[in-house]
């Protein structure tokens, strides 16, 4: 379902995953004729994240550059349906990413031959791992990829390690009637002995720069299960001969991701790195964002 009117360039809609629906924006160029069948992209958020935050930082922008833009939250997340609430399951989140896809291509304004992917942060792990089989997604892109239990584990190993062996005991918990137990991933307060890269998480999500009332900043534990089997970018190379573009910042303490990531898919993939930025810095900084968008203007012009 989808609410317009003649001069909107963005409207609410809504699509079905795994029996959920699911919350999204498309994002329009505001000058499209009547008929046209648009190339399309799809932008995933961040994990904790909702479309309000960092996708709402590129989707305009591409519109503007003649893409149809549909960014949404994830099952379980944001406004979107799915319980337990702050379910993190990456098995899921892929294919909420090949649902909107689906989405796009029953759409008479997108072109189905013509539908790219990007993911930031979290989605940046899920999107390529979506593609790898979804031949549909013709060219694939990431903004500060990161894969999430890998991240999750190399920040506290023993401590994720625990987390995976609660996750069932939640289970049953929640079996027998009680409360979703969620792990927060950061703190309410930070200060100078908090690390760097929490403080900049921090200051993005807990204070107005991108507080979002939808944007819980916690996962329920359960999610460690199912985070611990999966790996974004074992086999990334299946994506190719399509494709692949992944943008992080020079300063970002994730950039080993996408530059592993890139050496394994081959040929066909691309590293573009944005000097002097944070992982952060590309969510919303305009002297990051900016670069970003061009490179990926050209990325999905050349292949769409």
């Amino acid at each position: 379902m989808a609410k317009n009117t003649a001069k909107d360039t963005k409207t609410d809609v809504t699509f079905p995953s795994s029996g959920m629906n699911l919350a999204g924006h498309l994002y329009a160029p505001a000058d499209r004729a009547e008929g046209d069948r648009l190339p399309a992209l799809v932008i995933g958020h961040p994990t904790t994240g909702v479309k309000e935050q960092a996708p709402a930082s590129y989707a305009p922008r591409l519109a503007a550059a003649g893409y149809l833009v549909l960014t949404f939250d994830a099952a379980h997340q944001g406004a979107s349906e799915g319980e337990p609430r702050g379910l993190e399951d990456p098995f899921q989140r892929a294919e909420d990413f090949r649902n909107a896809v689906t989405y796009l291509t029953t759409r008479a304004d997108a072109d189905p031959e013509r539908i790219g992917v990007l993911g930031i942060c979290g989605s940046g792990g899920y999107v390529p791992y979506a593609a790898q089989t979804d031949h549909r997604m013709k060219a694939v892109a990431t903004v500060s990829a990161a894969d999430v239990p890998a991240f999750f584990r190399s920040a506290d190993p023993e401590g994720f390690r625990k987390l995976v062996e609660e996750s069932g005991r939640a289970r049953t918990q929640e079996a027998l009637g009680g409360p979703v137990r969620m792990v927060p991933v950061l703190p309410d307060t930070v200060d100078d002995a908090t690390p760097a890269s929490v403080r900049e998480f921090h200051d993005y999500y807990k204070t107005p720069r991108a507080r979002h009332s939808r944007s819980t900043g916690a996962y329920a534990l359960r999610s460690a299960g199912l985070l611990d089997q999966y790996d974004s970018y074992a086999e990334i190379h299946k994506i190719a001969p399509r494709p692949l573009l992944m943008i992080a910042g020079s300063r970002a303490e994730t950039l080993p991701f996408s530059s592993g990531a890139v050496e394994k898919a081959g040929d066909t993939a691309e590293l573009f790195v944005v000097d002097g930025a944070t992982h952060v810095d590309l969510y919303d900084r305009d002297e990051a964002v900016t670069p970003a968008v061009a490179k990926l203007t050209a990325f999905f012009g050349k292949h769409l």
